[in-house]
């Protein structure tokens, strides 16, 4: 089977994807190799529509993934199934899954500045800061080097985003002062700005900072609905409440496409509280009895 998955991932790797997106892309393959050699005892080509649907279900139950994962998943089996085994896709024997679209938990300011000046470890402190000071997603933040931090312009230089684009986040100040703290009280790191513990010329895995953020709700005594993505949506929130549009925002928060950034506009409180309905605006007659 390592063939076909060293095949597949040569052929991902040409669609010019992230690291990050790359590596769980392949996931799902060597899940579905492995499936197929322990359990199906089968060669990919010789797989039946049925078997396929019924792979599709054991990887969603075993693993417990919701539907837009395996959304994905089905996406790269279809991938597999062109690129690799040269075969067709029938679209109407393993469709997408529909699902209800969410708005994700996006704290009050208030609660997000509560929660990061009150964070006891200095460095996840700073990380958090960083987070929602710049509206970094959680890699970006993990692969800062010290030479993106431009001093003089206020400003972060991202690189390998996930959209492919570098672009300029804001450096705010308050986050700059406790980036200095950080930087002379943990050892003043000199390529990554947040290595790894273990080894200080690897950047740091986003789950150091997912781990103490869990810790710091049951510290706090929240409910666990926060992750680190929560705080990149904060900022994109918060921004527009304060009256930023949403261009600046899209350029900001590096979105590709403006529907995206678009989403702030439901999870921001002030358009919706301050909202009034026609029905209750004057007008030259009214039928209000």
């Amino acid at each position: 089977m390592d063939k076909y998955f060293h095949s597949f991932r040569d052929m991902i790797a040409l669609r010019g994807l992230t690291d990050h997106t790359l590596k769980s892309y392949c996931t799902y393959i060597q899940a579905y190799l492995q499936y197929l050699t322990e359990i199906l005892h089968k060669m990919p080509e010789d797989v039946s529509w049925q078997e396929l649907r019924d792979f599709v279900r054991w990887l969603q139950k075993s693993r417990n993934l919701s539907e837009r994962t395996i959304n994905a998943a089905i996406a790269q089996l279809r991938f597999f199934t062109i690129y690799v085994l040269h075969q067709p896709w029938d679209q109407t024997q393993l469709p997408s899954r529909k699902f209800d679209a969410y708005l994700p938990y996006v704290p009050s300011k208030d609660e997000t500045l509560h929660f990061i000046s009150s964070m006891p470890d200095l460095k996840a402190k700073t990380m958090l800061a960083v987070l929602y000071s710049s509206g970094l997603r959680v890699g970006e933040l993990c692969r800062l080097r010290c030479e993106d931090i431009d001093r003089k312009q206020m400003r972060i230089h991202i690189t390998h985003s996930k959209s492919r684009q570098d672009r300029y986040a804001i450096l705010s100040k308050h986050a700059l002062d406790l980036l200095t703290r950080y930087w002379h009280v943990c050892g003043k790191p000199r390529e990554f700005l947040f290595p790894s513990q273990r080894n200080q010329n690897l950047p740091i895995a986003p789950s150091f900072l997912a781990k103490h953020i869990r810790a710091h709700e049951e510290r706090l005594g929240l409910p666990r609905r926060l992750t680190s993505h929560s705080f990149r949506h904060a900022f994109g929130t918060h921004l527009y409440e304060n009256g930023a549009d949403l261009l600046t925002i899209k350029a900001l928060m590096g979105h590709k496409s403006l529907q995206s950034t678009a989403l702030y506009v439901h999870l921001a409180q002030v358009g919706l509280r301050h909202a009034v309905s026609p029905f209750d605006l004057p007008a030259g007659g009214t039928c209000h009895d």
